[in-house]
């Protein structure tokens, strides 16, 4: 606008406006001035609209007075962009903000590379980062705040303990994966050879601890690692070490391995062609292996594994470890179902190929390879019906108590036979031990907040020379109570975890289908079908059962 220039002065920081007031043509006003600097080269400057209006004011007064000297004001201030590294997180982590220019200068990818080290960063500085910021920067408006994380340390990395790898599974694992047939086919019967091991067979390795990464900081300070230390094992019963490599363990008799919870041992095996009156029952201190059947009123009973390659009929099978019935098995149940002719109870878990009529107790997991009717299970996992990685079997006209999920292919029947599951029993029994554990611990608040005041007291007073080791004694007391006190926290903390993982893990899970007569329990949160829906999952969520259906 003529009349009107907008100057820098010498220091090229602050900016003045000149008005000549006798040659601005027509009206003028604050808000033109205004609209006249945001409309210059110096629209991105940090201007005052107070200096603005005293400028414009000292032009009014001008104007009317006829003044022919020019009016000089200072109503802006070009500002460069404000740089901040900073350090965090124990010097692993560099952060930088940019608080950009008011039309001053905005700084080079370069420029930040030397301010990041001036500031002491050394390593882990992404030049990208950097580069981003800077052109970021430049196309952000005045005074807004461009900010990100810039430089990263490596963290250390401790090694690794050493590691027990079992060379053979257990007989378990080897039933729950069918050997493959041909090139894309699996073989449902041939569900491998039953691993017998002869003495001096490799059965464990154990494989040396890693030695870790060292790491750094954004500052360039080395960060050196631990090595893993090696885990001490003891041969079990039936193993020991090799006699030319001291990691390396093998079998000292002959017999059937298993490894569980880091030990491994392999259990004398007594092997037979059948279980029958011809034979007689079996009492064995160690694992079991039947190549037949087991007849009807046949018992066995075993410290160790239990596998039947054939079919079991109205027998009882009590077994220390697991329970594996390659093929079937069959029982009689009374009219009220509360006897059966057939028992498999395990301290492990329990495999079945199909099975009706049967009373199932196990403390671990309850597999069955295809269908399951007519039977009750009480188990301390999971009930799984059909190949592990996709469960399709059928499950129906069963009483269940169970720790864990249920997944099956169909669950119920056509007919709306009863399928019931109740998963109070474990909840119940979980409950009730955070129940003495948090009673224990409120007890021992009070207790340890007693009696740390009474120490706070001890310790104000002058002790007598002869009381100091009565003293020590009591202070070593306090030091031992608040160990067990963050150990039962610590226990409080775990058992609350563990309610919460009990409600998160119970469901049920048709992949098939699921049919009315199914009923599912949680004290007294009950679920029940009352229709017949298609795949769907049942779990409980906000102290309630909730049906989600399958895609």
């Amino acid at each position: 606008m003529k009349g009107i220039d907008f100057q820098l002065d010498d220091s090229k920081k602050y900016l003045n406006v000149v008005i000549m007031p006798q040659e601005v043509p027509g009206k003028l006003d604050v808000k033109t001035l205004i609209k006249l600097l945001k409309n210059s080269e110096f629209r991105n400057c940090d201007f005052s609209e107070d200096d603005i209006t005293n400028a414009y004011n000292q032009y009014s007064k001008a104007k009317a007075e006829k003044t022919p000297y020019p009016i000089k004001v200072n109503i802006a201030e070009l500002k460069d962009a404000v740089i901040k590294f900073r350090i965090e997180d124990n010097d692993m982590v560099a952060s930088l903000s940019i608080t950009t220019a008011f039309g001053g200068h905005s700084p080079s990818p370069k420029e930040l590379l030397k301010i990041a080290a001036e500031k002491g960063i050394k390593r882990g500085l992404s030049k990208k980062r950097l580069r981003t910021m800077a052109i970021q920067a430049k196309k952000a408006a005045p005074g807004e705040v461009v900010e990100d994380v810039v430089a990263k340390g490596l963290p250390v990395k401790n090694g690794k303990e050493s590691k027990l790898k079992p060379l053979v599974p257990n007989a378990l694992e080897r039933i729950l994966k069918p050997q493959t047939s041909g090139v894309s086919r699996v073989d449902m019967r041939n569900l491998g050879d039953v691993i017998c091991v002869k003495a001096g067979a490799e059965i464990l390795r154990r494989q040396p601890p890693t030695k870790g990464r060292n790491g750094y900081t954004v500052k360039g300070t080395p960060l050196v690692s631990k090595p893993g230390g090696w885990v001490k094992f003891r041969p079990g019963d039936g193993t020991k070490i090799s006699d030319h490599d001291e990691n390396l363990y093998i079998a000292a008799i002959t017999g059937m391995p298993k490894f569980q919870n880091d030990k491994m041992w392999v259990d004398d095996t007594f092997i037979c062609k059948g279980v029958n009156v011809g034979t007689g029952n079996i009492k064995f201190d160690g694992a079991v292996l039947v190549n037949g059947d087991v007849t009807e009123k046949m018992e066995i009973t075993a410290s160790g594994d239990v596998t039947v390659n054939g079919f079991v009929e109205s027998a009882t099978i009590i077994a220390g470890g697991d329970i594996i019935i390659t093929e079937g098995a069959m029982g009689k149940v009374n009219e009220n179902s509360t006897e059966f002719s057939t028992k498999l109870i395990a301290d492990g878990g329990i495999h079945v190929q199909h099975g009706q009529g049967l009373n199932i107790k196990c403390k671990g997991n309850v597999t069955i390879g295809r269908q399951l009717a007519y039977s009750k299970i009480e188990c301390g996992g999971s009930v799984i019906v059909g190949p592990i990685d996709k469960p399709n079997g059928n499950l129906f006209a069963c009483d269940i108590q169970c720790n864990a999920e249920i997944i099956a292919g169909t669950l119920g029947a056509v007919s709306g036979s009863h399928l019931n599951i109740d998963f109070s029993p474990g909840f119940n029994n979980l409950m009730e031990r955070k129940d003495t554990i948090d009673e224990l611990l409120d007890q021992m608040r009070s207790n340890n907040v007693r009696h740390n005041d009474k120490m706070d007291l001890i310790r104000s007073k002058k002790i007598h020379p002869d009381l100091r080791r009565k003293l020590q004694e009591a202070e070593e007391l306090i030091k031992n109570e608040n160990q067990l006190l963050e150990w039962l926290e610590a226990k409080a903390e775990l058992m609350k975890y563990a309610k919460d993982a009990y409600q998160q893990d119970i469901m049920l899970v048709a992949n098939k289908r699921l049919y009315a007569g199914v009923v599912v329990k949680l004290n007294n949160r009950t679920w029940r079908a009352e229709r017949e829906y298609a795949k769907a999952k049942i779990h409980y969520e906000g102290h309630q059962w909730n049906y989600v259906p399958l895609v």
